[in-house]
């Protein structure tokens, strides 16, 4: 039998850990930062006996809408691929036929796959569902721990989705968005606003539907 108490969220985003912190999991914010997420993970792991990976993510599969959930225990970079335990994984599947959600393979990418041709490549070359910036960094720690990881995301931009360049400035440390820049980058490119609008609209959606998941993993892992 298998006890897994304390599990260890890595998260981007601010929003994305304060719905972990309400579910009860401890977390840590990389805010997209691989190397400072790497470095708060290794410093936290002889803490945990499980890692997961939890926010929203963009899709690489066509059929993915925002607001969907995908639920993994298998992640893939360019370079390697990881597998939690068999048993973790039919834990992982079980729950993700319970509560709705798409269970896949996660891309763990060096940098934001901003661009509908971008995505489809990574889909094409690699079969996974989505993509964020912490996956892989999560199952390599595992992995190197000897514990379980899973991820647990929801969509926020679809594969077709083109982001803006106001998108992809980088999170301050706290994780949350460097207004300043973002109203720079506007005022210097008005005509993404639009596009600016539909992407805070369907990221909300995402959040929004990672409070369901984050309650309904805690039942999963503390039940070992």
């Amino acid at each position: 039998m298998h006890r897994l108490s304390t599990v260890l969220c890595t998260s981007g985003l601010a929003a994305e850990a304060k719905i972990a912190r309400a579910a009860g999991f401890p977390v840590v914010i990389g805010a997209g930062d691989r190397e400072r997420t790497a470095a708060l993970v290794e410093s936290a792991v002889q803490g945990a006996n499980c890692l997961m990976s939890f926010g929203i993510a963009g899709a690489l599969a066509p059929s993915l809408r925002a607001g969907d959930v995908v639920i993994s225990a298998e992640v893939v970079s360019d370079r390697n691929r990881w597998q939690a335990a068999e048993w973790f994984q039919t834990h992982v599947a079980d729950l993700a036929r319970e509560i709705g959600a798409f269970q896949g393979a996660v891309f763990g990418a060096s940098a934001i796959l901003a661009t509908e041709a971008d995505k489809s490549r990574t889909w094409r070359k690699t079969g996974a569902l989505a993509v964020d910036l912490e996956s892989d960094v999560v199952a390599r720690i595992a992995s190197q721990a000897g514990i379980p990881f899973l991820v647990a995301r929801t969509i926020a931009d679809t594969a077709c989705r083109e982001l803006p360049p106001a998108a992809l400035i980088p999170l301050l440390e706290a994780g949350t968005p460097n207004l300043s820049r973002v109203l720079g980058s506007v005022l210097r490119r008005p005509r993404q606003i639009g596009t600016l609008i539909r992407l805070a609209r369907e990221t909300r959606m995402a959040l929004l539907a990672l409070t369901g998941p984050a309650y309904a993993l805690r039942g999963l892992v503390t039940a070992f």
